[in-house]
């Protein structure tokens, strides 16, 4: 850091002060070597020539950069005097204790680097105590250590401004979809995740009826890891690694990963071997997408305090770069790693699309680390060749399921309140292995507390909470990664979907075969990537088979699209498809028929004996209730209402309950009264 120097000063070469001259000019407290009292000068007493004391580098400095701090002073300094030989820093110190008797009165001998660096911190600030090292440095000709010493404060500089930039970013978050405005710092609601050192793990299958088998995915024994265990020299997988795939189905938890990474990185809580991190979220990254730019010049718009680094920053072993790429399945661009052009020149301006596809590649910043997320991808999102591990987010175990509410509800009476409303419903403890179902959950939950009171009554329905989820990943979380879709084109995408889904119901079925998905045609990126309701693994049913496999993110979601399907089958177009799956006819029904759809499904579920109808009936049921007819109103094209259909419903599940023809379903006609909301 150069500074201003008194008129005559030879720049290459400062000649410091005179033992003889400094003391003459000041008087030194013993106890306290700051208290420098300034006694008046003779004529005898000055030294001619040109000279620079630590007062006039006090005087001449500005006020310290905030990054420097006592810890990286010490730490630099230190860092900086080890690369000397030990002649070398025999000489600095002889040096040292030539030109600052007062401070360094006792023999040289008798203090090692620590003691000496830390007396020197003692006896002036910061950033003068820098200056002389480097001072002294320049004098005994040692550039190479000099520069080492600026680079350390230079990248010092940076770091900080790059971590107060990421703490406005990431330091924040909205607790509530709904009202964007309310936040909380992130730490405060964060919930540790279920991370895990296997990949093509399948969807989460526990239910709450039915026993489901695992689809084939991968049966390899697994590690559960957290984000600080991300590329660390601990962890030999990450040896060789510098480029890491997080995958995660939607709503896992992969940018809260992302988000945990940063502030762990900027607090000082993980990853120290890492001197920068830059998160490029490719929601931001579109900006780029119809221009021409470097992949640095990307970095430095998006990071402007980058721009101090130098190229040698980028290049050398000792500054390791993390890049952290959150929502490959939001980038549109093709990933041709056939045709796409090589590059691997970061300062060369190119396309988004040559830089996305070579970072892939492995091609770029051979000493960066890179970490992508994804959701999974149905075409290969790296190219074969390239190294590369891969990590899964599986979301919220059990006990993290309590923390999150514990932590989103500052009221703990609310939060117990949620939790012992959570465990009530199986169904809605097993999907909140989903960090976004959880907070759909708590929106709701807060929502209700915040208009009737504390004691106010949680709603009895499942249904409400999974139309929510459905259509906030249709929709809100679906114009990241494509244009909307208009409202015929999302009931047509849906009713497909939900067909599929009620048919495999009907066979036990919850592995997607292509066959399956040839005749529904469905577009695979629009249910795996788009929409996020499906997701996609690879299976090994044999040693040397690897398989592609479509599965729903969730059984549940599965019999929730089985029963939409169902509903807007007979709202849109009078059809009750379970009568044809009961009776092998289709019948059309016109006016009040509607109780025929419900009596012909709840007879379907009893008939069943494993109980694979019995969440797709209390789903069907629980959509006729008003706030779930409300969501759903877009996507029915008739708004024919029946008054008393819930009043009849309830009636024929009581009458059925009294038969007792099939005990073994009776609790689940029970659950069905509470979606009525009758119960």
């Amino acid at each position: 850091m150069e500074r201003d120097l008194p008129q005559g000063t030879n720049r290459t070469k400062i000649q410091l002060e005179r033992s003889d001259s400094f003391s003459s000019c000041y008087s030194f407290d013993s106890d306290d070597c700051e208290k420098i009292i300034l006694k008046s000068k003779s004529k005898d007493d000055m030294v001619s020539g040109p000279f620079v004391t630590p007062e006039f580098l006090q005087s001449q400095s500005e006020s310290s950069h905030p990054s420097l701090t006592v810890a990286f002073t010490l730490q630099a300094i230190c860092g900086t005097l080890r690369k000397l030989s030990a002649g070398a820093f025999k000489t600095f110190k002889m040096m040292l204790w030539k030109h600052y008797p007062q401070s360094f009165n006792t023999p040289h001998q008798d203090m090692d680097m620590l003691n000496l660096v830390d007396r020197l911190l003692e006896c002036y600030r910061l950033d003068v105590s820098l200056q002389i090292t480097k001072i002294i440095l320049g004098e005994m000709g040692e550039k190479k250590v000099v520069d080492y010493l600026q680079t350390m404060c230079l990248r010092n500089e940076v770091r900080h401004e790059l971590c107060e930039t990421l703490k406005r970013i990431y330091g924040e978050v909205c607790e509530d979809m709904a009202v964007q405005e309310e936040k909380r710092p992130f730490d405060d609601i964060f919930t540790d995740l279920y991370i895990t050192s296997t990949c093509d793990n399948g969807p989460n299958i526990e239910h709450e009826v039915m026993t489901i088998e695992k689809l084939d995915s991968n049966r390899n024994a697994e590690k559960r890891l957290s984000t600080k265990d991300i590329f660390t020299p601990e962890r030999p997988e990450d040896s060789n690694t510098k480029l890491l795939l997080m995958t995660g189905v939607a709503g896992s938890g992969k940018s809260m990963a992302v988000r945990r990474l940063v502030l762990d990185w900027i607090e000082g809580r993980s990853h120290q071997h890492v001197s920068f991190l830059f998160p490029l979220p490719f929601r931001e990254l579109k900006q780029f997408e119809d221009s021409t730019a470097s992949f640095l010049e990307i970095i430095q718009k998006l990071y402007p305090e980058s721009k101090k680094l130098r190229d040698e920053d980028y290049r050398c072993e000792d500054c390791k770069i993390m890049f952290v790429f959150d929502g490959l399945d939001e980038y549109n661009g093709k990933l041709d790693f056939e045709n796409t052009m090589l590059l691997s020149d970061h300062t060369e301006p190119t396309t988004l699309n040559v830089i996305v596809v070579n970072l892939l590649r492995g091609r770029l910043l051979y000493r960066g680390l890179f970490l992508v997320t994804s959701r999974p991808q149905v075409k290969p999102c790296i190219p074969w060749d390239t190294h590369y591990d891969e990590i899964e987010v599986r979301g919220f175990c059990d006990p993290e399921k309590e923390a999150f509410f514990k932590r989103r509800f500052k009221d703990p009476d609310q939060a117990a309140r949620v939790i012992a409303y959570i465990k009530s419903f199986r169904t809605l403890c097993i999907m909140c292995h989903l960090p976004l179902f959880c907070s759909l959950v708590a929106d709701e939950c807060y929502r209700i507390f915040r208009e009737q009171g504390t004691g106010a009554e949680l709603p009895r329905s499942i249904t409400y909470l999974y139309t929510k989820l459905v259509l906030v990943l249709t929709r809100q979380h679906r114009i990241l990664r494509a244009p909307d879709l208009s409202l015929e084109e999302e009931r047509d995408f849906l009713m497909k979907l939900g067909e599929l889904a009620f048919h495999m119901l009907e066979e036990g079925q919850f592995k997607i075969t292509r066959s399956n998905w040839k005749h529904t045609g469905i577009n695979d990126k629009e249910a795996v990537i788009n929409s996020g309701l499906c997701t996609q693994y690879i299976t090994k049913p044999h040693v040397l088979f690897h398989e592609n496999v479509l599965s729903f993110i969730h059984p549940t979601v599965q019999e929730y699209l089985a029963a939409l399907y169902v509903f807007l089958s007979f709202r849109n177009h009078g059809k009750n498809v379970v009568e044809q799956q009961l009776r092998g006819k289709l019948k059309m029904f016109k006016g009040h028929k509607v109780m025929e759809l419900y009596k012909s499904a709840v007879d379907r579920s009893m008939l069943s004996e494993d109980g694979k109808m019995d969440i797709f009936l209390r789903f069907l049921l629980g959509m006729e209730r008003k706030p779930n007819l409300e969501l759903l109103q877009p996507l029915c094209a008739s708004s024919v209402k029946w008054p008393t259909v819930i009043e009849e419903t309830a009636t024929l599940i009581r009458k059925r309950i009294r038969e007792n023809k099939y005990p073994c379903r009776n609790d689940n006609l029970q659950h069905c009264l509470e979606e009525l909301g009758v119960c």
